[in-house]
């Protein structure tokens, strides 16, 4: 037995730190995470031989600041994870080992006024498939990570009021998932996905704090504060659609009149070009024209843009992050989209504030989402089965 502030107790929780950060950065040098755990570089030399032993991780060759080093990173074999993510008009599925290695991934069309029920018989179906296409060892899926287009109650884990799955509401997307596949479901909103994803693998690597805006059906943000998901009490932080920007505008769907969503939403923007550009318009397709220069849409790109900002200024003012990263269609429109979010942050942010901000766009696309989940698996699942390896046996007392 372990005692507390015991040798074997201190060994078992620097073995723990070591595999966490590996865990979550996907490979790091040993002099990395020396650093990242302020262990000695000793230690960690130890730790990871300990762990190469026992098969948790692995080793290669590699150069960091001109000098030769080793990668360190989990075994692709250590386990699978898996991500699901629900959008307004679409299904998708990851498959990826603990290594950070995508190993599949698929997407299919998603009709919105689906039931529940319908939506999880297909992401059932999707997992199954691709578990065969890659052939990997069901036993060895430790976590599916879920995504939903809506706020999850913390307390209950239920799916809030959202009018994106309006036959969703009050189900608990993670017991609903879990009885299907048999195994541990971590859920969240899309936005705290999206901005998972873009920390791990996309625009937010490096940095411990940033807003991740998506811009699709609705608008939510993801935050990230000191490396870790802000969610707040009840599950509901980063609803930035929800700011106020004219107590006279449009009716948003809240309730509450002149929101940001209502400036800025697909939904509220579309109907502005229809009569000029037809009814099947999307807002991919006006983002495109909008690249190939249509005034009519590059007007409403831009004045999106400028309304994002004033979101976002109040961020700054705010949580002060150092980083926003754009995500969803909108994020492929470039600098006439970004240009006119750094403008407003310029004119509304405090100028400190504003000063320390960079503005850029999602690096994964529509994938930033599916990837949080599977962040989110990492990020959630414990440490115990991977470093069992390498503890040594106790020795049975003699009575």
């Amino acid at each position: 037995m372990e005692t507390p502030g015991s040798q074997s107790s201190l060994h078992r929780a620097n073995l723990e730190r070591v595999v966490r950060a590996v865990r979550m950065a996907g490979a790091l040098t040993q002099a990395e995470i020396a650093r990242s755990t302020g262990l000695s570089a000793a230690t960690v030399s130890n730790i990871v031989r300990e762990l190469k032993d026992g098969g948790t991780v692995e080793v290669t060759p590699t150069s960091a600041g001109g000098r030769r080093a080793r990668s360190v990173s989990l075994s692709g074999d250590a386990g699978i994870v898996i991500g699901v993510d629900f959008g307004h008009t679409h299904l998708r599925v990851a498959v990826g080992n603990l290594a950070h290695q995508v190993l599949a991934e698929e997407s299919e069309p998603l009709d919105v006024d689906a039931s529940s029920a319908q939506g999880f018989g297909r992401a059932e179906e999707l997992v199954e498939r691709l578990i065969v296409t890659t052939g990997v060892d069901r036993q060895k899926v430790v976590g599916v990570g879920l995504g939903v287009p809506g706020p999850i109650d913390v307390e209950s884990g239920t799916l809030g009021s959202t009018s994106i799955l309006p036959g969703w509401t009050g189900i608990n997307p993670s017991e609903e998932l879990a009885a299907r596949l048999g195994v541990p479901v971590y859920v969240d909103n899309d936005a705290n996905l999206g901005a998972l994803g873009e920390l791990v693998w996309g625009s937010g690597r490096g940095v411990k704090d940033l807003a991740y805006i998506k811009v699709a059906s609705g608008v939510g943000a993801g935050l990230v504060i000191e490396g870790q998901i802000y969610r707040g009490p009840g599950g509901t932080a980063g609803e930035i659609g929800h700011i106020t920007l004219d107590e006279s505008g449009p009716v948003c769907r809240c309730g509450n009149r002149g929101c940001l969503e209502t400036f800025t939403a697909a939904r509220y923007v579309l109907p502005l070009l229809r009569s000029s550009h037809g009814a099947d318009l999307t807002m991919e397709r006006v983002v495109q024209l909008a690249r190939d220069g249509d005034p009519g849409c590059r007007r409403v790109v831009g004045d999106v843009g400028r309304h994002i900002g004033s979101g976002v200024a109040n961020l700054c003012n705010l949580l002060n992050p150092s980083r926003v990263v754009l995500g969803g269609d909108l994020a492929e429109a470039g600098e006439l989209v970004l240009g006119p979010i750094r403008e407003s942050v310029s004119r509304y942010a405090i100028p400190s504030a504003a000063r320390q901000l960079s503005v850029l766009p999602g690096a994964l696309g529509s994938r930033a989402e599916v990837l949080g989940a599977l962040a989110l698996v990492l990020s959630e699942m414990g440490d115990s089965s991977l470093i069992e390896n390498a503890l040594p046996v106790a020795t049975p007392a003699f009575t």
